[in-house]
């Protein structure tokens, strides 16, 4: 699964990202940079192509279905599986029509050791931001105020990743990133939603710190020996 991602970057150095990848001129929302412990109902930095350009803003980490009744009917569904999830009546539509990147620079997992739950941050080797793959919509609230909610999706585990826990977040890579949010052929998208090429990621050990949300600091990325 993935429950916790790090935007531990500048505003200057995500913009540089945006333009130099999606062609996106600048980064106007209004967003706390950087970021070192980012979780479900929080807000992520997401892509979407609207047919003509490639757009950013903020979603909501919990997708709500285009058919719930209200805000808080069901589960958080803040991870979708890739083997399931052009199935599933909950994310169908999204998978065809609404996808979307979520920019991060690391994820966190837990390996489970004996009785103990160990904290690790897992990184692209040579990348200092790249996208996982994901699916938004847009809940109408009863006031007609409209909420951007996604969903990250997740495959089986690459071997790089496999010993802290068997499954991963969909992390696209250079050539393919584009292709998710611009595609539209469901086997062909389908295709993408791979582990992410072997020996291209890299982890390490970080503090218990980060199992509380409330804890968004700088110590949550430092290695522990």
């Amino acid at each position: 699964m993935c429950g916790r991602i790090t935007i531990s970057v500048s505003k200057q150095e995500l913009r540089d990202y945006l333009y130099r990848y999606f062609q996106i001129g600048d980064f106007d929302v209004e967003y706390t940079l950087p970021r070192y412990n980012v979780g479900p109902g929080q807000m992520l930095i997401a892509i979407i192509n609207d047919g003509q350009k490639n757009r950013v803003g903020l979603l909501k980490w919990g997708f709500i279905p285009h058919f719930s009744k209200d805000e808080k009917s069901g589960p958080m569904l803040i991870n979708a599986r890739a083997e399931t999830v052009s199935e599933k009546p909950a994310y169908r539509n999204a998978f065809r029509k609404q996808r979307c990147l979520i920019l991060a620079d690391s994820y966190f997992e837990w390996q489970k050791k004996d009785n103990d739950k160990i904290p690790m941050r897992i990184m692209v080797k040579e990348s200092p931001i790249f996208t996982l793959a994901g699916l938004w919509s847009v809940y109408v609230k009863e006031d007609g105020s409209k909420l951007g909610t996604c969903t990250i999706i997740t495959t089986s585990a690459s071997k790089d990743v496999g010993f802290i826990h068997d499954r991963m977040p969909v992390i696209l890579t250079q050539q393919t990133q584009n292709l998710w949010i611009q595609k539209e052929d469901p086997q062909e998208l389908s295709q993408l939603l791979l582990p992410y090429p072997e020996g291209n990621l890299t982890s390490y050990q970080v503090s218990k710190i980060v199992n509380s949300l409330k804890n968004d600091l700088p110590e949550c990325i430092i290695p522990v020996k």
